[in-house]
């Protein structure tokens, strides 16, 4: 197969970050975009993750490019409260890296830090080695140009709160249009397909667009990949429960307190909130399963949530989502490619939507670098990118399979899914003294691709050890232990302790906001 011609069918943040990659990898190519004026644009997300840096680093776009255009903002960390029990209050997964300065055996010694301290709280995890929660706490900001707050990196460690809607127009107004990429509004009236794929869409029951190479970002519906090719959709209800969601746009009361640099995640009877803060006002949404909670009581539960903790809500409109959760078979068969919800969703936790595009993107540069692809070829793709995704999926399916919530039906049931069945083997997911939580085939959670696993175990107050432990595996005296180890213990006070003092000659993050980009 070549892909000299390419045409992608949908637009939104999917179809426009498609078409700025492909453009960009192969500006000679003739690509088109086709997007129906007619069909809703269903965000994926206004939350990301810190790898998209990567592919805008690919595409060339700097940040100062598309914040304000997209009444964009800096995330560093996504909370998580009540995930563990009810009332449990909350915890965080910074990006970045743990600054591990003067410690022991890494992030090991904060176990010898909770065992010393059984009342610590777990939430002292991520502030004891992320130097993004000395921010976080205090709602300042710094660009760290004099690399003073250790381990902190802007470019690196920093993802982004937009509109991911405004997100892909920003894409398509000033870089894909001025780039050669071809731009039709019409509706999809028909798809002609034979053995080879797909031979040509038929738009506004008239016009016939035929290419060597189709790309499928018309979201859930999946026009060309799943109706027209019928490509079998694997759902993963087993390990992820949720199916629906309610969404809103919330105005702000107080700006400067409610404009902070997180995504926070709330647990709620029958699923969770998400609240994301732009910088004209806040996104959020109750993520539920239809199977505990109908719509209709849905949004009730979400009003009277919002009402509880002061939201105005009086001009508020409240969107019902049906989420379809889980993955083609195969996402890229014989002449199409679907990237986007298109190709599968994971559910919204942990802000995958946008990070999936991405991922899959590059991927796909990656198989198209040969100039033509076989058979062989979309074989490592769609191999490379399930592994990715169901990586992501068992990840995010571990935020419920850790909690210890009994309050509900809904999470009652989540206590007797088996979820990732291969993650809690004892190989891959085990006690295994002091040494590490996890890690097998899931190492890349550790401090790369997922980084958070060890921050959402803590949090969920999973631990990989106890003095018992300790004790017997070295034959030292519990004693002997904690006199050896409130040596370690003082050092972690103590880089926190620097960061926290760095931190206070920082700016707020409003006025860091407004200054930089909104004043």
């Amino acid at each position: 197969m070549k892909f000299n011609k390419i045409v992608i069918v949908g637009g939104g943040s999917a179809g426009w970050m498609t078409a700025a990659t492909l453009i960009k990898a192969y500006p000679k190519n003739d690509i088109t975009l086709i997007e129906s004026p007619n069909a809703p644009i269903l965000g994926v997300g206004e939350s990301t993750l810190g790898q998209i840096n990567n592919w805008l680093d690919f595409l060339g776009i700097k940040d100062e490019e598309f914040i304000k255009a997209t009444d964009g903002s800096y995330k560093l960390s996504i909370r998580f409260q009540d995930f563990y029990k009810k009332n449990s209050g909350g915890f965080h997964y910074p990006f970045g890296e743990p600054d591990l300065t003067n410690t022991n055996v890494g992030l090991n010694d904060w176990m010898f830090k909770k065992i010393l301290n059984p009342s610590l709280s777990n939430t002292d995890y991520a502030d004891t080695f992320f130097s993004s929660m000395s921010l976080v706490n205090s709602n300042k900001y710094t660009e760290n140009i004099d690399k003073k707050l250790p381990g902190f990196e802007p470019k690196r460690h920093v993802a982004y709160h937009f509109d991911a809607i405004k997100f892909g127009q920003f894409l398509k107004n000033n870089y894909c249009l001025n780039k050669g990429v071809k731009h039709i509004e019409a509706d999809v009236t028909n798809i002609e397909t034979t053995e080879e794929g797909i031979k040509k869409i038929t738009v506004n029951k008239s016009q016939h667009i035929s290419a060597d190479f189709f790309i499928d970002c018309t979201g859930f519906k999946s026009l060309l990949l799943g109706n027209a090719l019928k490509e079998p959709f694997d759902s993963y209800e087993d390990i992820l429960p949720n199916n629906s969601a309610v969404a809103t746009q919330i105005p702000y009361t107080d700006k400067k307190k409610e404009l902070v640099s997180y995504t926070n995640c709330i647990a709620q009877g029958n699923g969770w909130i998400w609240q994301i803060p732009l910088w004209s006002r806040i996104g959020s949404g109750y993520v539920y399963s239809d199977k505990y909670l109908s719509d209709k009581q849905a949004i009730i539960d979400f009003k009277n949530f919002l009402v509880k903790n002061k939201y105005p809500i009086k001009d508020c409109k409240f969107k019902t989502i049906k989420m379809r959760v889980g993955l083609h078979k195969r996402t890229f068969v014989k002449n199409v490619c679907a990237i986007g919800l298109a190709a599968g969703f994971i559910e919204p936790l942990e802000s995958n939507g946008l990070y999936t595009v991405h991922v899959f993107l590059m991927n796909l540069l990656r198989t198209l670098k040969r100039n033509q692809v076989n058979r062989f070829d979309k074989d490592a793709y769609n191999y490379n990118t399930k592994i990715e995704f169901r990586n992501f999926a068992e990840f995010v399916a571990m935020h419920y399979s850790l909690s210890h919530r009994t309050d509900t039906k809904y999470w009652r049931d989540i206590q007797e899914r088996e979820f990732c069945k291969d993650l809690i083997e004892p190989k891959a997911f085990a006690y295994n003294g002091f040494s590490r939580a996890v890690y097998d085939k899931y190492q890349n959670f550790r401090f790369s691709s997922f980084g958070g696993l060890h921050c959402i175990a803590m949090g969920m107050n999973w631990f990989p050890t106890d003095i018992d432990s300790i004790t017997s595996s070295t034959l030292m005296s519990k004693d002997l232990h904690i006199k050896n180890w409130k040596f370690c213990i003082r050092n972690l006070k103590q880089n926190q302790e620097y960061r926290n003092k760095i931190v206070k000659k920082a700016e707020s993050f409003y006025n860091y906001l407004k200054n930089k980009f909104y004043s």
